[in-house]
């Protein structure tokens, strides 16, 4: 049903079928994250899941893309924390931006960037899953399993998704 509607009314049906299935899959995780109260819902999930339904011919949109570029974000990001001293630190968001802070964020997204690059597996979001470990938004041990965990539970429900309703996550623009 929602797959027809995407063809047949245009760059309506379109918005209308990444919307629902966006809506589906970042409830679900959030849901988890609310039994659990744990943070299974952040911000580098949503540009994830916009690419799985309103870009999925693209290269970022593939699963192991999003696999790995989180994955890479993720251990960066926390490569650096931990690297500078920071984990034990006031997030940036309390206490706003230091020094050190801002090296940690730009040194993560460049390393980030680097590995991506470098592996051919682009996926843009995860700048912003390094950000949010290396300036101390999610930085315990417990919310970067959880966020580990969300990366790959929406990966799986937007590919499941996808290929169900007939659309194949990566397979178009390069």
């Amino acid at each position: 049903m929602l797959q027809g509607l995407k063809t047949r009314a245009g760059a309506v049906g379109a918005g209308l079928y990444a919307a629902a299935l966006s809506l589906v899959v970042l409830a679900a995780s959030g849901g988890v994250g609310l039994l659990l109260h744990q943070p299974w819902l952040f911000p580098s999930l949503g540009p994830t899941v916009m690419l799985f339904f309103e870009s999925p011919g693209q290269r970022a949109s593939r699963p192991l893309n999003a696999l790995v570029g989180h994955g890479a974000g993720l251990l960066a990001g926390t490569a650096v924390l931990y690297g500078l001293g920071l984990q034990d630190d006031p997030p940036v968001a309390s206490d706003g931006l230091t020094p050190a802070y801002l090296l940690a964020g730009a040194l993560s997204v460049a390393l980030t960037t680097l590995v991506l690059t470098a592996v051919r597996t682009p996926h843009p979001p995860a700048g912003a899953t390094t950000l949010i470990v290396s300036l101390g938004i999610l930085s315990e041990p417990v919310e970067l399993v959880s966020m580990a965990a969300a990366i790959v539970l929406i990966t799986a429900l937007g590919w499941g998704l996808n290929i169900l309703l007939g659309t194949r996550p990566g397979e178009g623009e390069e």
